[in-house]
This record gives C-alpha cells, sequence and structure tokens, in this order.
C-alpha cells in the first residue's frame, strides 16, 4: 500500500466504540484524505499491524466499507479502493440534492440558536483556515458544515438516510472540489438557514449541489480525456 508513513496514528485504547467500528473509520477517513487512494490495495496483515489489531477487526472494516462503497473485491487481487465512476457521480448528487434542499428547509425552521452558532464556529475555523491558506483544514471545515446542516434539521430518518453517503460525499470533494469556493457557497447557504428562510435556505442548497455536480462533472471529463496518453 502507498503513502503508509504519511497515515495518522491510531487510538487503540478509545473506548467509544467497539474496535471493529473504530477499524473502519480509521480506514474510512484514510480514503478520504488520500492516504490510501483509489487503486490501493488493502492487505489485511499490513493494516492489521499498522494499527495494532488483529486481522479479525482489519477483516470485517474492509467488509464494511465494500457495503459503503469505498471498497471493492477483485479476484486474485483481493480489496482495492475504488474509483468513482461518473454514474456513481451522477447517483450520489440525486441523492445529496434531493435530501440536502430537504434537511435545509427544515433547519430553517427547527435549528436552536445554539445550534446556529455552533454551525458559525464551524464557518469561523473555514474562514481562518482559508485566510490561511491552508487547504486541509478548509475541507475538513467544508465536510463539518455538511454534517451539521443535517443534524439542524432534527429529522432523524432523513439524517438515517444521508449519513451513510456523507463519507463517500466528502472523499469525492476532497478530491475534486475547490473549497475555497465551496467555503464561500456554504457561508451564503448558512445565512439563508439562519434567518428562518425555509425556501431561500433550499434554493441555495440545490445551487450549491448543483455547482458541485458540475465541477466534479467537468473534473472527472478531464481525467477520462487524460487517461489514454497517461
Amino acid at each position: 500500500m502507498s503513502r503508509q508513513a504519511d497515515a495518522p496514528s491510531f487510538d487503540i485504547d478509545a473506548d467509544y466504540k467497539p474496535l471493529r467500528d473504530r477499524v473502519r473509520d480509521e480506514l474510512r477517513q484514510r480514503i478520504i484524505d488520500d492516504v490510501y487512494p483509489a487503486g490501493t490495495r488493502l492487505v489485511e496483515t499490513e493494516l492489521a499491524a499498522q494499527l495494532g489489531v488483529s486481522r479479525l477487526p482489519v477483516r470485517e472494516a474492509i467488509r464494511a466499507l465494500e457495503t459503503e462503497g469505498f471498497v471493492r473485491t477483485i479476484p486474485r487481487r483481493g480489496a482495492v479502493v475504488v474509483e468513482l465512476s461518473a454514474e456513481d457521480v451522477e447517483e450520489l448528487f440525486d441523492v445529496r440534492e434531493a435530501l440536502e434542499v430537504l434537511a435545509s428547509q427544515q433547519a430553517a425552521t427547527r435549528a436552536t440558536k445554539a445550534e446556529l452558532r455552533r454551525v458559525r464556529g464551524i464557518l469561523d475555523r473555514g474562514r481562518k483556515a482559508l485566510d490561511a491558506g491552508d487547504r486541509i483544514a478548509l475541507g475538513k471545515a467544508n465536510e463539518a458544515f455538511h454534517d451539521e446542516i443535517l443534524k439542524l434539521s432534527h429529522n432523524t430518518l432523513l439524517q438515517a438516510v444521508l449519513e451513510p453517503l456523507q463519507g463517500r460525499l466528502h472523499w469525492l470533494l476532497r478530491q475534486t472540489g475547490d473549497p475555497y469556493d465551496l467555503f464561500e457557497e456554504h457561508a451564503a447557504w448558512f445565512e439563508a438557514i439562519a434567518s428562518g428562510a425555509a425556501d431561500l435556505a433550499a434554493e441555495r442548497a440545490r445551487r450549491h449541489a448543483r455547482l458541485n455536480r458540475e465541477i466534479v462533472r467537468n473534473l472527472l471529463a478531464e481525467r477520462q480525456h487524460r487517461a489514454p496518453s497517461a
């Protein structure tokens, strides 16, 4: 596997989740952070040694990530980090647009003042990262913003439907999106929610999803165009 030396540390002693779930979360985050790029083989013995665990939780984590769409098993190669296709992108954005529009409408009428302060704090962190030119910190703030919009909706079923997709969406945007442009979109979107303007919040969520979709489409097309000469 590539870039192992760059992999973040793993706290095996953390006790808030079962070990298999913590291993899954760690591997998912490494994929999102491009520590394990598309095409990387995930070898159980190597991962177990890196994380200081047995092979069993690693095997269970890989199976879970395959269910989530991050990994696929290839005959004679084993588990490999997937590369999202154009069809994957369209399906993800179809679902994201529909559900984030609904979440934004509901957030505009249901979010508490304390919750809005929390999200404003995320945007403040994003602004500091933007000013500092810290692309990684800005990307994480942008991802946290999307996660919080779901919580502001106070719709547990909506959260249950969209949360399993958030990791793949974060991964996709980390590979292709410009976090600087995304941040400015988030700021305008949040102000609509904070003002209680449900229709405006929905429209800004829709605009944001469609802008992201177009960016990703164009970048995927560029990659495909370059591929034959690579």
